[in-house]
């Protein structure tokens, strides 16, 4: 069963900034600025500029696969199944770990407020946003949005009430541990903007995902790498090293600095907003892994189940929530580098995905948006993903390690003996050693996606030319042989005799040529009887000769019908038109690889349906 397509652009916005300026922003600072001294706001910028090249490029392979599971289903599809369930495993985790971090992070702030037990407040937290997810996306995401514009507007009020109270002495030394420190602490807090990552999990569910997801992501992450480097400056101004370093609420203190004990409630006020947007956020994507994985054989069918009324994946839901309960139990130190290192393979991973999946040639990988520089914006990100992984320790590696090989044990034990996926990286191999690996299975599938992502509901048109007859010619030829193979293969199919249809399509162009435009001819002709509707489609790399006056011509589609098809016979017409006239349909046609790939530029081409 499909999920519910409810998610627009203020929605996606919503969901990646919500899951960003959390923990992030309100606990992280404090336990950062005691690595890096002040430079920790070059921390931040240099996390989110490197988690702009991971962001642009899962842009564009969610417009291309816009489906559950986001950055597994795609990795997936470019690298297999067993890498594909490393990277689901290890983006379920986490993504999991980080909502389970907000609803830690906020025992430091619900004691300024109410005193109750923290784990308390958590697991309950924690059971009300699943069952507000359990009811429908629409409804969570709503929830979503109220709670980042309410976070936002205080965040604004913290940022302009603050900067006349900063102290810049509060920034000498400004990097008292060196480089290395802002490195490892850039990877550090690099969880901050892990809200990227949740977007795209939910891709499926997003409207018009095509221009949503890359707009909604970039405008996420502008806007709150923007807040992270202004509250962090604010923040270390007001305070200074003494009071900073270590703190588990230094937004808190800060406020209490220049606005009372009034700036600090509000202040508290907004990381609990925060935390909690971050956990339904949380909540909502972490769940779309399991159902993806089960999707596809790797993890068990229930976990699959879509609820028939809300349209939504109650049992990966109610898994997740059980793993955020246990997770609660783990040291906040272990679970903020444990969310960390993991967000970075992944976006390494998803860098690696472009590649393979460009360079593979794979000709229904149709992006709506695609990454610029490339390759080299995505090579830069795998280095600076990499350095980070290296400059955050041996503790760190060790972790990823372990994670890594769970999702191996997964897909050995379990998914290897359940599916058999074709993969992009099999094109790419077959392209450099001319190996046979593929059945076209991939294709299928993508091109399976990209009606889905564009509202394609297969007509009458689609369900003929799936099944035509086409030629692919190398050589240039004249009209007269070309119309005499046509003719046979006609023949062949609606057993009408060739000299007949021969004959007629020379007629036809006695008449008047059928060439159209240059390049693209267009022969129609109309046979004895009733529902006959038939449609051939060549492609003549070196043209076919129309006419001495003419151009080659290297599209034909060729029509052949009985006289009660005749609205019919308009409707195909204007389809044909509306096709060819696609920007770029000409250079696509003659590159095509073969003739199921003339097939699909036919099939998924931009027209009025």
């Amino acid at each position: 069963m499909k999920l519910k397509r409810g998610l627009n652009l203020l929605d996606v916005f919503c969901i990646a900034s919500g899951a960003m300026i959390s923990s992030g922003l309100f606990i992280l600072p404090g336990l950062a600025h005691a690595q890096a001294g002040p430079a920790v706001v070059f921390s931040y910028l240099f996390a989110g500029l490197l988690a702009m090249t991971g962001a642009l490029s899962i842009a564009e392979l969610a417009t291309a696969m816009p489906k559950a599971g986001g950055d597994y289903f795609f990795i997936t599809r470019s690298m297999g199944s067993a890498v594909g369930t490393v990277a689901g495993l290890l983006s379920w985790f986490s993504l999991s770990l980080k909502s389970a971090f907000a609803l830690i992070g906020m025992a430091a702030f619900s004691v300024l407020i109410i005193n109750l037990d923290i784990h308390i407040i958590a697991i309950l937290l924690c059971l009300i946003f699943t069952a507000i997810n359990f009811i429908g996306v629409k409804e969570a995401s709503k929830v979503q949005v109220a709670l980042v514009v309410g976070l936002l507007i205080l965040l604004c009020y913290y940022v302009f009430r603050g900067i006349p109270s900063v102290n810049l002495a509060h920034f000498l030394p400004f990097a008292p541990n060196g480089l290395t420190a802002v490195f490892s602490t850039a990877g550090f807090v690099f969880v901050s903007y892990g809200g990227l990552l949740k977007v795209v999990s939910v891709a499926e569910e997003v409207k018009n995902p095509g221009r949503n997801i890359p707009l909604g992501i970039m405008l996420s992450l502008f806007v709150v790498s923007v807040f992270y480097a202004f509250v962090v400056f604010v923040t270390t101004g007001v305070l200074g090293a003494a009071e900073l370093d270590n703190s588990l609420t230094p937004i808190t203190e800060s406020a209490a600095a220049f606005l009372g004990r009034g700036g600090a409630i509000a202040l508290s006020i907004a990381a609990i907003l925060a935390f909690i947007s971050t956990a339904n956020a949380g909540i909502m994507s972490a769940s779309r892994y399991p159902l993806a994985l089960s999707r596809d054989g790797m993890l068990p069918q229930f976990l699959g189940r879509v609820h028939k009324r809300f349209k939504t994946p109650y049992i990966s839901l109610m898994v997740t929530c059980v793993f955020l309960i246990v997770a609660l139990l783990l040291n906040l130190r272990i679970l903020v580098e444990a969310a960390s290192s993991v967000l970075i393979l992944t976006y390494i991973l998803s860098n690696l995905s472009i590649i393979i999946l460009r360079e593979s040639r794979i000709r229904n990988y149709q992006p709506k948006y695609r990454a610029p520089w490339y390759p080299w914006l995505q090579i830069v990100g795998i280095l600076g993903f990499g350095f980070l992984l290296v400059e955050m320790g041996t503790e760190i590696l060790f972790i990823c390690i372990v994670l890594i090989a769970i999702g191996i044990f997964t897909y050995w034990f379990y998914g290897r003996i359940r599916a058999n996926r074709e993969y992009a990286l099999l094109h790419l191999i077959k392209r450099i050693a001319a190996m046979e690996l593929i059945d076209g299975s991939l294709d299928s599938e993508l091109k399976e996606i990209i009606r889905e992502r564009d509202n394609i509901i297969v007509d009458r048109f689609d369900s003929i030319i799936e099944n035509c007859i086409i030629l692919d010619i190398d050589e240039a030829i004249p009209m007269k042989k070309f119309f005499k193979s046509v003719s046979y293969k006609l023949s062949e199919k609606l057993n009408i005799k060739s000299r007949m249809i021969y004959k007629l399509l020379m007629q036809r162009e006695a008449e008047g040529s059928t060439v159209i435009y240059p390049g693209l001819a267009l022969p129609h002709i109309i046979v004895e009887g009733e529902n006959i509707f038939d449609i051939l489609i060549c492609r003549c790399r070196e043209g076919i000769v129309f006419a001495e006056s003419e151009s080659p011509v290297h599209s034909v589609f060729v029509i052949i019908d009985s006289d009660d098809e005749r609205n019919f016979f308009l409707r195909v017409l204007s389809a044909i038109v509306q096709i060819v006239q696609n920007p770029r349909f000409d250079e696509k046609w003659l590159k095509a690889q073969d003739t199921d790939a003339l097939r699909d530029l036919i099939l998924l081409g931009k027209r009025i349906r």
